[in-house]
């Protein structure tokens, strides 16, 4: 429409009618004037909105128990006990499912047989409200996930309007993540496998090639193209001796690459020896590293049709923690080393409070971060992140919850992200 984006969810009610539940963002509501609109104000909006899949058909409010216009923002309920004495609580009084899955009825009527059924079962009916609310909660959870789901895809349709229309058929109807690509197989065969060749054009696979899930699929990041989507996700070994992988770290991440994934990443390889999170991560800072990496990215590379991921990272005040399994984010017994962060605050009561860095520690980070980086280059690996997430150093500048500087590097996000910024471009001017 002139003011943006209006859809219906519309199915058969009995033989005569049709529900047909009308939604808009906010902003289309109010350039509408819905709020301002009588209930029959609003109907007749409806009618001309939707007047060519109408045919000429009025549309009707039931909506007589709600004041004003009828417009609501969906209540999503949930209830701690579904029981209180003699009374039990079933369908939208229970848990309440987003319009848009079409399941309401089929929750509330689910939960009545399953209700009648204990209460004709058990001895009492506080047995049969405990047994029903067992066997019921789960189930309902699912379905209202689901429509959790449906409900935040709608909210963010715009964000799909500009996909073709076979991606954009496809994410609809996978909205909800109840119905899956295979099962998608098996309500229609036919429109799958048409979507499972459109998507592998798309992604550049030859004509000659076998059908396949989209997860097969090559996939291209600028000049670098995965032979399938398949990702191995960075995962904390903790097995370095002295910041230098082992033969755990050349096994283990071998082994992933020949499984057949397209990319493989390896776990945050930090910038320095203060920037360890624990004495068993691996490092970019020694020569011995990059023999190391080396000979694990020549493997790979040499065996095997996986491409291969560096990240570096830094602690922050989260460094100088014992192994994951001797006690999370627990400092050492001894030989502590210090940590900095962008302010003097630590990562919880039981960890040291690191330095606030000052721009010489900045400086020396980010050329840090720079010869990890170039190091990285040299072992040939095949793409670079930068880790700034989980508190570590990076993140912590970007949160204001541990940064509290007062300078250029604090305040508003503008500021805090000034840093992490700092250090990208500075590592993107020296990768390939």
């Amino acid at each position: 429409t002139e003011h943006g984006w209006v859809w219906a969810h519309a199915y058969q009610f009995d033989s005569e009618t049709a529900t047909f539940i009308v939604e808009c963002s906010e902003q289309t509501w109010n350039a509408f004037g819905f709020g301002q609109m009588t209930q029959q104000e609003s109907i007749a909006a409806c009618e001309r909105i939707f007047a060519k899949h109408l045919g000429g058909h009025a549309l009707m409010t039931n909506a007589n128990h709600i004041r004003g216009s009828a417009w609501i923002n969906f209540p999503r309920v949930l209830c701690e006990r579904w029981s209180y004495k003699n009374l039990a609580l079933m369908g939208d009084a229970a848990a309440s499912a987003h319009f848009s899955i079409g399941s309401g009825t089929k929750l509330a009527l689910e939960s009545a047989v399953a209700l009648a059924d204990y209460v004709e079962s058990e001895p009492d009916l506080e047995a049969a409200f405990r047994k029903y609310e067992d066997a019921r909660r789960t189930e309902v959870l699912k379905l209202q996930s689901a429509a959790r789901n449906s409900l935040e895809w709608f909210e963010e349709v715009e964000r799909y309007l500009g996909l073709d229309p076979v991606q954009f058929n496809y994410s609809l109807l996978t909205r909800s993540q109840r119905i899956s690509h295979e099962n998608l197989r098996l309500r229609d065969a036919e429109w799958l496998a048409g979507a499972e060749e459109w998507f592998q054009r798309k992604a550049g696979a030859g004509g000659n090639m076998l059908r396949r899930a989209p997860m097969f699929a090559p996939f291209k990041l600028r000049d670098m193209t995965l032979t399938n989507r398949i990702v191995v996700s960075p995962m904390a070994q903790y097995k370095a001796v002295d910041g230098c992988p082992t033969d755990w770290h050349f096994s283990h991440y071998a082994e992933r690459a020949k499984g057949g994934a397209g990319l493989l990443y390896i776990e945050m390889t930090c910038v320095s020896p203060e920037g360890r999170i624990t004495p068993g991560c691996p490092g970019f800072y020694k020569p011995e590293h990059e023999v190391a990496w080396k000979r694990l990215v020549d493997f790979v590379h040499a065996e095997t049709e996986a491409k291969i991921c560096a990240q570096i990272g830094h602690s922050g005040a989260k460094g100088s923690t014992r192994v994951g399994w001797e006690g999370t984010d627990v400092p050492l017994p001894s030989g502590n080393w210090p940590v900095m962060a962008p302010s003097a605050v630590a990562w919880s009561p039981q960890n040291q409070v690191p330095k606030a860095m000052d721009r010489a520690d900045m400086d020396m980070v980010r050329d840090q971060f720079v010869a990890s980086a170039e190091m990285a280059g040299r072992c040939g690996f095949d793409m670079l992140e930068i880790h700034a997430a989980h508190g570590y150093l990076l993140s912590a500048f970007v949160t204001p919850l541990t940064n509290r500087r007062t300078d250029e590097y604090g305040g508003s996000l503008e500021n805090r992200m000034r840093y992490p910024l700092e250090i990208f471009h500075a590592v993107r001017a020296v990768w390939p």
